[in-house]
């Protein structure tokens, strides 16, 4: 038994009596206890009320596709009565008094919850380290970083500790950890998956999405998550397409744009070689191959790191040391105290952030700094509405390197922004997007980024899935433990 195989291997064996829940329960237990010491992925095992679910779900019709089936959470997903502590101490010791609704919709389908998984605090950074716990690990090489956000949900289903996971992507944080971990990694159009529920870091950027082994994997979560939410007002009131209907591995004539942007001299050649192999494979299953131009893309990463911060210095203000989470000791008085919290309560980064996006709201700058990037996201978007005028699909590296060494970047957060240059345009355009393993280099995993029309997530699974099916690749599986 393994979590490779795919979701519809475990389901059709649930629904024979081949394992039962308490069996996959138990593996997965195996899996975390083996190897989650060296990848550091969970924060919290939710060992108990795992195996409590399976018990009642053995004598059960499993007729969802997910029905029996163990799954993780990013620790910025709120889950009821189980912590969460999105890897920041001003928030150690929260216990939600409700589950988020991606999380409601998950065990509705009787999914088994195995636990919480680490991640850079608030979701901010693009390795793990940032977590105030301990930085996880990636399982190709143990001495470097899974990526981040979503670091520990890469990290465990690449590890086969779980067969998929849920993480958020504010400017690339499920996309760049799956290439860096070499599994599939979906950021849904921003609207299509309800963020009630998630911690917020960037509200008109945060999507929740699915890490798997697979796009079909994929397809059958996002599948479970989608649709409107009461909850949350910027969810969108759309029919929910059957999501594995559209995965024909059919793209005869489908026109693929590369972005020339995307392709410059910082793109590492183990990385281009391997993504013009994979852009190569689409052209030989009959797809159109085309140059599309994205002028913009040079200002996205300073856009970004004007508006996601902005809105991050907003929602992190109700960590005050007043109504949950931290309090710090010994204030003089209420001024003192909120000061003393979040001095204590958050780390370098999220502070880092915090004064960035205070500044760009202040008086006198806001029209220089927040305003001007806004209008810089607007150009973006209609790079996006002009390419996918003449093409169908936008194809481009998710990373320009593979994984780097663990403390290689920390020392300077420029160098760390810069990962996400391929990704961060998505969020700012509100587009889907996918990461696929496209092979290795120099051992490690390398990810093949293809970019959707709004709200056609089928066409993007439809070419994600055409490719991965021919390239022939079964799922990567690190050797755990194999360091440089």
């Amino acid at each position: 038994m393994d979590f490779f195989s795919g979701l519809r291997k475990l389901h059709e064996s649930l629904v024979a009596r081949e394992v039962s829940p308490s069996e996959l329960v138990d593996f997965s237990l195996e899996q975390i206890q083996a190897f989650d010491e060296q990848v550091q992925a969970f924060v919290t095992v939710t060992q108990a009320q795992a195996k409590e679910r399976a018990v009642h779900l053995q004598d059960q019709l499993l007729t969802s596709w997910l029905a029996g089936i163990p799954f993780a959470l990013k620790d910025n997903l709120c889950t009821k009565d189980v912590e969460t502590t999105c890897s920041s101490k001003i928030l150690r010791g929260y216990h939600p008094p409700y589950s988020a609704t991606v999380v409601q919709k998950l065990e509705d389908a009787s999914g088994i919850l195995m636990g919480k998984l680490n991640m850079d605090e608030f979701a901010m950074g693009s390795s793990t380290e940032n977590s105030a716990w301990f930085p996880t690990r990636n399982p190709w090489r143990l001495d470097c970083v899974p990526g981040g956000s979503s670091g520990g949900a890469a990290a465990a289903v690449a590890a086969g500790m779980v067969p998929y996971a849920l993480g958020s992507d504010t400017g690339g944080s499920i996309r760049q950890p799956a290439a860096f971990c070499g599994v599939v990694g979906l950021k849904p159009t921003y609207g299509l998956v309800s963020r009630f529920g998630l911690v917020a870091y960037a509200s008109s950027l945060d999507q929740i999405g699915p890490l798997t082994h697979s796009v079909e994997d994929a397809a059958i979560v996002l599948e479970a998550i989608a649709g409107k939410d009461r909850y949350d007002a910027t969810s969108v009131a759309r029919e929910v397409p059957h999501y594995i209907e559209s995965l024909t591995g059919d793209i005869q004539g489908l026109r693929i744009g590369i972005a020339k942007e995307y392709f410059s001299p910082n793109i590492d050649s183990g990385v281009r070689m391997a993504v013009e192999a994979a852009i190569g494979q689409l052209e030989r299953l009959g797809a159109r191959i085309e140059e599309v131009s994205l002028p913009h893309t040079p200002y996205a990463l300073a856009a970004y790191y004007l508006i996601a911060p902005a809105e991050a210095s907003s929602n992190l203000a109700r960590y005050d040391g007043v109504r949950y989470g931290y309090r710090a000791e010994h204030a003089e008085n209420l001024l003192d105290m909120y000061r003393k919290t979040r001095s204590e309560g958050f780390g370098s980064e999220v502070k880092r952030r915090i004064l960035i996006g205070t500044y760009a709201l202040s008086s006198g700058y806001y029209d220089a700094y927040y305003k001007r990037a806004q209008q810089v996201r607007t150009l973006i978007r209609q790079d996006f509405d002009e390419a996918f005028a003449k093409v169908d699909v936008i194809v481009s590296p998710t990373t320009p390197t593979t994984a780097f060494r663990l403390g290689e970047k920390t020392e300077d957060p420029l160098t760390m922004y810069m990962n996400d240059i391929c990704t961060i345009p998505v969020n700012l355009a509100g587009l889907p997007a996918i990461s696929v393993p496209c092979g290795l280099a120099d051992g490690l995993p390398v990810g093949f980024q293809l970019i959707g029309r709004m709200f056609d997530e089928q066409t993007l699974l439809r070419t994600a899935h055409a490719y991965e099916q021919a390239a022939g690749f079964a799922p990567l599986k690190p050797a755990l433990g194999v360091q440089a």
